[in-house]
C-alpha cells in the first residue's frame, strides 16, 4: 500500500500535516526527534563501551589460574 504514494503524495501529506499543526509545532516536535535520536546514539555507544569492559575483564579473569586445589574440586564433584 505504502509503495505507490511516490513524490506527489508525501508532499500532499507534508502539506497537510503542516496546514494542521503550524510551522512552530512540528520545529518543536523535530527538535526532540533530535535530541531522541542522539540520546539513543548515546545509549548505544555505553552499551558498547560496557560490553567492550565486560568481555576485557572475562578474557582477563580466565587468564588466571584457577583457585582451589584438587581435593575441593572433587569434594564438589561428589557432592553434585
Amino acid at each position: 500500500m505504502l509503495n505507490n504514494i511516490g513524490l506527489p503524495g508525501l508532499l500532499l501529506i507534508a502539506v497537510v500535516v503542516l496546514v494542521l499543526f503550524g510551522r512552530g509545532k512540528i520545529s518543536s516536535l523535530m527538535g526532540e526527534v533530535g535530541k531522541g535520536i542522539t540520546a539513543f546514539k548515546k545509549g548505544v555507544d555505553e552499551g558498547k563501551g560496557e560490553i567492550e569492559n565486560a568481555s576485557n575483564s572475562v578474557s582477563h579473569d580466565s587468564a588466571a589460574p584457577e583457585q582451589g586445589t584438587v581435593h575441593d574440586r572433587n569434594s564438589e564433584h561428589q557432592r553434585g
